[in-house]
């Protein structure tokens, strides 16, 4: 069996898959240190395998005498094929899609193994490097530029009349993107809504003013962002 593997491949296509093995347990351990449904075995699995279709649609007929064939037909359908793997991860909970993130770090772990197969480990790394960088220090800057464009209301109203139905249509009127995140009734009898503002802060404010005037809003004020 020795003879089928041609004199001083087989090392270096080993440690490719160990550089493989070793990238996506490194993509995998952040993702379980988030608790997400995709971890460290997932992630490990999905560079492997990328890594050994790569690996064998460029070696692995030629061991047979068989003329090189052309290694990105399969390469392109491990492309389409981690897409199935990655949808099963996203979900939509209360509105929000969830999942987004590790389904593209799943995607990200098989370019990864796929760098590897092709015999291009310093690539593999670097793009291991800024995945890992994407996960970890941007997020805290995609919250703050997040945050400048969002606010949040807590509107109490007496149940009395129509004056809840006046502020949701209030609410899904043009210019704003509003979700009501909470709705609860106090010991008074009066209904509280939290309500989540998407916008700039002038029309924030508009709203703000507009929600006052409507008879039956006892009060209108600005409530703290949840995080």
């Amino acid at each position: 069996m020795s003879g089928w593997v041609p004199s001083g491949e087989l090392l270096p296509q080993l440690l490719l898959l160990l550089l493989a093995f070793v990238l996506s347990a490194v993509i995998g351990v952040e993702r379980e240190r988030q608790f997400k449904s995709a971890g460290l075995r997932t992630h490990i699995l999905v560079g492997l395998g990328s890594a050994l279709f790569t690996l064998v649609s460029a070696f692995g007929f030629t061991a047979f005498g068989l003329p090189a064939t052309d290694p990105g037909r399969i390469a392109a359908q491990v492309v389409t094929g981690i897409g199935f793997v990655g949808a099963g991860v996203i979900f939509v909970n209360r509105g929000n899609v969830v999942g987004l993130t590790t389904a593209a770090s799943i995607w990200m772990t098989a370019a990864v193994g796929m760098a590897c197969g092709a015999g291009l480990p310093l690539l593999a790394i670097a793009g291991t490097a800024l995945h890992l960088l994407a996960l970890g220090s941007l997020p805290t800057a995609e919250r703050m530029i997040r945050q400048r464009g969002e606010s949040r209301l807590v509107v109490r109203v007496d149940p009395s009349g129509a004056s809840l139905g006046v502020v949701l249509d209030r609410l899904t009127g043009d210019g704003l993107r509003t979700r009501v995140d909470d709705l609860r009734r106090l010991p008074d009898q009066d209904l509280e809504l939290a309500v989540h503002i998407r916008g700039s802060q002038k029309e924030a404010d508009r709203l703000l003013t507009e929600l006052g005037r409507i008879d039956g809003v006892v009060s209108v004020k600005a409530g703290p962002m949840k995080g």
